[in-house]
């Protein structure tokens, strides 16, 4: 790990009061608001995201109309028979609200899903049209400053957390969600879910020789306890029903040690779950190696999604080599490991989306980025999953430099991360795809 780089944040801390000091002369002179500072020294050791990701109550810009299938733009979404359909069945099931009718999704990706850009706003629009059936699956701490779930806010303290893609493989025991919470005495969670109706929940821990034991309550009312020891480690699930207005779910240690992975909170249904499942700095290799084959099989077997998407590629366009060599086998590894836990789950391959470098004083897309989204729909096509192609959805090549230098501004300044209008843009072309491949099932099915 990197130690913290003081020098070089003095400096910028120097540059900002010289520039604060320039606009009480000058009140003309435009320049970086003293919080964009702040956001730039405020970072832990590893390489993180230095743009804001924190979605703000203030009213987000006009979000311009995406352009869909433009002349010579490939086809977004690639779904051929039968790739995903056993997904669109749940879903079909679920919009002619049949009783009980749930159609999980279960979205794997790095630093914007670690705070649910784009995944939150593709919950919202999926639920909005097919029926909201909970929250889904959250992390019971911020392993991250900037780990948020739209709707839901996460606090715990006292833990000691191993995430995977920190490429600490440990033992490999990371849950579903990628990060393992151990707690010793006094550590809690509390989680408050800012719409009501949740009913089922369930927490997602370690069995484990010489396990302690937690206590879980909702509003304040005991929901049970939970003993966590076991003849060996595996896997564990507990399930909690809680009368449908409760919104504060509260976790805590009452015997150490305990090891928490996660909870999931669900409303009856009709309606469709999308866990989001993001880890910073994340790439193929969690699902390929990091995380124990065995354990992960459990818990995806446990989840039992209706489909799997994996979206990575962004960081791994840093390293060329790796692209051109290495990539490709890793991604038909975690593939292989979703179909041996899940043989009849659809999975969808999600590219990265476009990724600026500056070339002189232009900003041109980053050349990996290309060559790792024809990867991904060539593995894709030949392995039998679905594919989405985010990179050209939001316009191709040369997008950052669009999105940074349009008004309004959809990127952040490091030319990776989108902000949240720029996430909602890529939410609602991915949102209308996955309908009209829907509407292409229920023509194939009418057909037969």
């Amino acid at each position: 790990m990197r130690s913290f780089p003081f020098q070089a944040a003095l400096t910028l801390l120097m540059l900002a009061a010289l520039l604060s000091g320039a606009r009480l002369v000058l009140p003309a002179i435009r320049g970086p608001e003293p919080a964009q500072f702040v956001s730039i020294v405020d970072f832990a050791p590893e390489r993180t995201l230095l743009s804001p990701m924190v979605r703000h109550v203030d009213p987000a810009p006009p979000i311009p109309e995406p352009t869909l299938r433009q002349a010579g733009v490939p086809t977004l979404l690639e779904d051929d028979s039968p790739a995903l359909d056993h997904f669109y069945a749940a879903l079909w099931r679920t919009e002619k609200k049949q009783p009980g009718a749930v159609t999980r999704i279960v979205h794997y990706g790095d630093s914007p899903t670690t705070a649910d850009l784009i995944t939150g706003d593709v919950r919202s629009i999926l639920q909005g049209r097919y029926g909201d059936a909970g929250h889904g699956f959250v992390l019971i701490a911020k392993p991250w400053a900037w780990y948020q779930h739209t709707g839901v806010q996460v606090s715990g303290s006292g833990w000691e957390m191993s995430r995977a893609s920190n490429f600490e493989s440990h033992d490999g025991l990371f849950g579903l969600g990628g990060v393992s919470f151990a707690g010793q005495g006094g550590a809690s969670s509390r989680i408050v879910f800012s719409k009501p109706g949740h009913r089922h929940f369930e927490v997602w821990f370690l069995k484990q020789p010489a396990g302690g034991s937690f206590s879980v309550s909702g509003d304040g009312e005991p929901l049970g306890a939970v003993d966590t020891g076991a003849d060996q480690k595996t896997p564990g699930f507990a399930a909690f029903l809680a009368p449908a207005g409760v919104r504060t779910l509260e976790l805590s240690v009452t015997a150490p040690p305990v090891r928490v992975f996660g909870v999931i909170a669900e409303k009856p249904g009709p309606g469709v779950v999308y866990d989001t499942l993001g880890l910073n700095g994340a790439s193929i290799n969690v699902l390929s190696r990091i995380m124990n084959a065995n354990h992960w099989a459990e818990e995806l077997r446990q989840r039992h999604p209706d489909l799997v998407i994996v979206n990575y590629g962004t960081n791994e366009a840093d390293f060329a080599s790796f692209v051109d060599k290495g990539y490709e086998k890793e991604l038909r590894e975690a593939i292989r490991r979703i179909r041996v836990a899940l043989p009849e789950v659809s999975i969808l391959l999600m590219s990265p989306m476009d990724r600026g470098q500056h070339d002189g004083p232009d900003i041109v897309t980053m050349p990996t980025i290309p060559r790792l989204v024809e990867i991904q729909r060539r593995v894709a096509r030949e392995t039998g999953c679905g594919f989405f192609d985010t990179f050209h959805a939001m316009g191709g090549e040369g997008t950052m430099a669009r999105w940074y230098t349009g008004q309004p501004r959809l990127v952040s300044a490091d030319l990776i991360h989108p902000i949240p209008a720029g996430g909602k843009l890529i939410a609602v072309v991915f949102a209308r795809e996955i309908a009209a491949g829907l509407n292409r099932y229920k023509v194939r099915q009418i057909g037969k």
